[in-house]
């Protein structure tokens, strides 16, 4: 049996083999489980409409899922010359099986399967993603209800400006990671819709019946047009990749706050001992490298859109070879933002806050807007108030006594906390996982 599923009577030559397949293989471990859950609902369809007999498929669905648990394990290997993980499940299924596991392929073409790949994967990794999310959520919630009543100065050009606290500080990222998933409920909901049976673009002259396949894997619907089916590859990664971003985005200016605030000239916050770094020749040092990294992984995250981007971009529709670079730099992605989100729970769970950094006076002056309306509500006109408390600081000579008293929503004394919380309960309940789960496990028999 030739190892490729196109090789006919011509060899390729070696070096063209070698650039062609490139880091297929290595990639393609990402995906084989779901390459077996796609070909399992794919072979249930194809018996359904008279292409394999019922004790072929039989047969062929108990090896599909030995495979799969060999998967599971990290045990599945794709072998030397085997140019990608369609050709190794097959190759596996011929092997035990005979010419029975050459007939997994009918109505189907590699540029559908890797397309249902693709999905299949994505849509367990969001799912990941969002768990992740999720948990950072809560401690950034525990923690703004711990913190409330602590306050410490608001910035504004990195001058000191207004009072502000840190359950708004810790809230504001909470809040933030509510609309990252309002904008990764969209992507998923892209993701989620079957590709399979549009075959190289152009669909199959055999009856496959999508909506079974579509039912089988848990999708929301299908990609209906063919062409546009084909058409979704790199679009739908790009979309997804600019979901990640977003969250990439706020982990990032939340490490650039960490660092900041656990620097000494701040003191705002401490980080654990055992979360920080030394250095080789200063004793004292304590280095916050966790969240310098997680800024950086996070930066280059957010720099995955535009690499997708510029590999799929003027592309003519129809299947073209540069898509395969994608998965190269998408596929990955995925570890390393779950990873971000992990070590930044981690940490943020035992962060310790200093209590009493506005014992300081030199923060004193971020209090003249409280002065200035305490004026104006004594019956002092606005202006007037202001330019007094200005002076009186140009002077030396302003006071407060560093008390604030702010109760409109979203404010240090109203912090909508609940309101936030219900805001994420609502995103999460949007993502309906438990669709393709149940699917998933059906087709498993488990």
């Amino acid at each position: 049996m030739a190892n490729k599923l196109w090789e006919k009577s011509v060899q390729v030559d070696k070096n063209i083999d070698n650039f062609t397949v490139g880091h297929d293989r290595e990639m393609d471990i990402y995906l084989v489980k779901y390459d077996i859950l796609g070909s399992m609902a794919h072979i249930t369809m194809l018996e359904s409409v008279g292409l394999l007999k019922k004790d072929e498929l039989d047969v062929l669905l108990a090896e599909m899922k030995n495979i799969y648990v060999s998967a599971e394990k990290g045990e599945f290997v794709i072998e030397d010359g085997v140019e990608d993980v369609h050709s190794q499940v097959e190759l596996m299924l011929t092997r035990k099986l005979g010419d029975v596991g050459k007939k997994i392929h009918s109505g189907r073409s590699r540029n559908d399967q890797v397309l249902l790949d693709l999905k299949l994967f994505t849509r367990a990794q969001i799912k990941d993603v969002v768990g992740d999310v999720t948990d950072l959520f809560k401690v950034l919630i525990r923690q703004s209800e711990t913190y409330k009543h602590v306050l410490m100065p608001g910035y504004t050009h990195l001058q000191i400006a207004m009072p502000s606290s840190f359950g708004l500080w810790f809230g504001a990222y909470a809040e933030s990671l509510v609309d990252d998933l309002f904008f990764m409920q969209a992507a998923f909901k892209m993701c989620n819709r079957n590709p399979l049976g549009s075959a190289a673009g152009y669909g199959s002259s055999f009856p496959l019946n999508r909506t079974m396949t579509t039912q089988l894997l848990g999708f929301d619907s299908m990609d209906y047009n063919v062409i546009y089916a084909q058409m979704g590859r790199g679009k739908m990664e790009r979309n997804v990749a600019f979901a990640m971003a977003t969250i990439a985005g706020t982990l990032s200016k939340l490490a650039f706050d960490v660092c900041m605030f656990n620097c000494q000239n701040f003191n705002f916050v401490k980080l654990p001992d055992n979360c920080t770094t030394g250095s080789s020749i200063m004793p004292q040092k304590k280095n916050p490298d966790v969240f310098e990294l997680i800024r950086a992984k996070c930066n280059k995250l957010q720099s995955l859109p535009q690499q997708i981007m510029m590999i799929s971009n003027n592309l003519p529709f129809g299947y073209s070879r540069d898509l395969q670079i994608i998965k190269e730099v998408f596929l990955p992605a995925f570890q390393e933002l779950k990873d971000c989100l992990q070590m930044t729970t981690y940490i943020l769970k035992e962060i310790k806050v200093n209590e009493h950094i506005l014992d300081d006076d030199k923060y004193l002056p971020i209090f003249s807007v409280e002065e200035v309306n305490r004026l104006v509500l004594g019956g002092m006109p606005f202006r007037d108030a202001y330019k007094k408390v200005g002076l009186d600081i140009e002077a030396g000579h302003f006071s407060h006594n560093k008390t604030v008293h702010h109760v409109h929503e979203g404010s240090i004394g109203n912090l909508c906390n609940d309101k936030i919380t219900d805001l994420m309960e609502q995103v999460s309940r949007g993502f309906n996982f438990q669709q393709m789960d149940e699917a998933e496990k059906k087709l498993l028999g488990r």
